[in-house]
């Protein structure tokens, strides 16, 4: 593929940092290099010297005062060695992705998925280039990608994803001749999140992604598949994702952790085309540098003692979990809203989109009324695109709430719904 077109002119002037390639030239030597060119403190100066974490399982996570040093310095732009070894062999594992065979496949740690996401929108997007995504989505996304100045176009979705027949019917207002064409206006990319989407829990079907690829193929654009809830996919065998199908190189896929094993940790992962994470970790070189050399040492420690099987184990471990959560939230829902609600049940992630039967728009419900009976809720509203529009919609989170808790809201809600029609 040519990436050129997916180059914005401020990326494409990005140049490598030379302390930056110092730093890491320097990680890869051998003890025996005397080293003058570092910029970097002296570790004997921090106040830090060990550390020792408990595991809930028994076991601990040891920092001698040797790994101390290491975690407390300055590391590679593009993440540490050996988690990036461990977290491409998982990738190869889940997603056996195509392009990975023929040296195109690259990754980079990043401190959260959002980073990765913000560095992809900043590398690609030109004002008023034309983006496509399925609305409503995820409100730090919207963030994002308001401040380029591009057109923002909504593809409709339904509780199975993005809906292919409205994504082709967008499409058709350009031609397929002018695909590859100079300063044609043919859109640049396509964010979507996969599975449980964020605040609508949809997950898309296999049989759609082919078919979103496919018209991805035909009008040359890029797919950034935002995947944060990939491993709280709730039935076996998950779902394939868009990288497993990509031939091209044209998918641009964000994993994270923070559903997983922490989420104050920050880190997440940026999968693709090299020509591209090349970019990304040339932005990164210029503002984070890095994302926390400790945190990913100590993660790197948990997955090398946990191996695969004992990682999936764990994700199981917690799928059960956020399967129990959603169960009891439908079991109340059913209980206490079927006369004033309606809602489908979520394939993955941690929410349930409630749409308010007989309301226009739930904002003024939430943010002036629901306070005064105790619950909180998310209005629809804040998800969309143009967040002025009305929205009958809510969403709920079934993460943190113990059931009875999940029951008494609901229980709320349903007080607070009727009152206000």
């Amino acid at each position: 593929m040519n990436y050129s077109r997916f180059i914005n002119a401020i990326s494409a002037a990005r140049k490598a940092s030379p302390i930056r390639i110092l730093t890491e030239l320097q990680q890869r030597s051998p003890p025996s290099l005397i080293s003058l060119a570092a910029g970097a403190p002296n570790a004997n100066t921090f106040p830090f010297k060990s550390a020792s974490i408990s595991l809930k399982n028994g076991g601990s996570i040891e920092f001698d005062e040797t790994l101390m040093k290491r975690a407390l310095q300055y590391s590679a732009s593009s993440g540490i060695p050996e988690l990036l070894s461990w977290m491409k062999d998982l990738q190869k594992s889940l997603h056996n992705p195509p392009t990975a065979g023929r040296a195109q496949l690259e990754m980079c740690v990043t401190t959260g998925s959002q980073e990765g996401l913000c560095k992809a929108f900043e590398m690609i997007i030109n004002p008023g280039d034309n983006v496509l995504l399925d609305a409503p989505t995820y409100s730090g996304t919207l963030a994002a990608l308001k401040p380029l100045g591009c057109n923002i176009i909504n593809i409709p979705s339904d509780q199975y994803g993005m809906i292919p027949e409205a994504l082709r019917e967008t499409l058709s207002q350009w031609r397929l001749e002018d695909v590859g064409k100079p300063n044609n206006t043919i859109p640049k990319l396509l964010y979507t999140i996969p599975n449980g989407g964020n605040p609508t829990g949809a997950s898309m079907t296999t049989e759609r992604k082919r078919e979103v690829y496919q018209l991805a193929q035909d009008y040359d654009f890029l797919i950034i598949e935002d995947d944060p809830y990939y491993f709280l996919q709730f039935e076996k065998p998950w779902a394939p994702t868009f990288l497993s199908m990509d031939v091209d190189g044209r998918v641009l896929r964000t994993d994270s952790f923070s559903k997983i094993l922490s989420s104050g940790l920050r880190l997440g992962f940026v999968t693709g085309p090299k020509p591209l994470i090349d970019r990304i970790v040339l932005h990164m070189q210029a503002s984070t540098m890095h994302t926390s050399t400790f945190t990913q040492l100590l993660v790197t420690q948990l997955l090398q003692r946990w191996g695969q099987e004992g990682f999936l184990n764990h994700i199981d471990s917690v799928v059960e979990f956020y399967r129990k959560q959603r169960d009891a939230m439908l079991s109340s829902a059913d209980k206490w809203l079927q006369d004033v609600a309606e809602w489908h049940m979520p394939a993955a992630g941690m929410f349930l989109w409630i749409k308010v039967k007989g309301i226009q728009d739930t904002h003024k419900l939430i943010m002036e009324k629901a306070l005064e009976k105790e619950v909180l809720l998310v209005p629809g509203g804040v998800f969309n695109i143009d967040s002025s529009e009305p929205c009958p919609y809510v969403r709920a989170a079934f993460s943190l709430s113990s059931p009875e808790q999940i029951d008494q809201a609901f229980q709320r809600l349903h007080a607070l719904i009727k009152e206000s029609m």
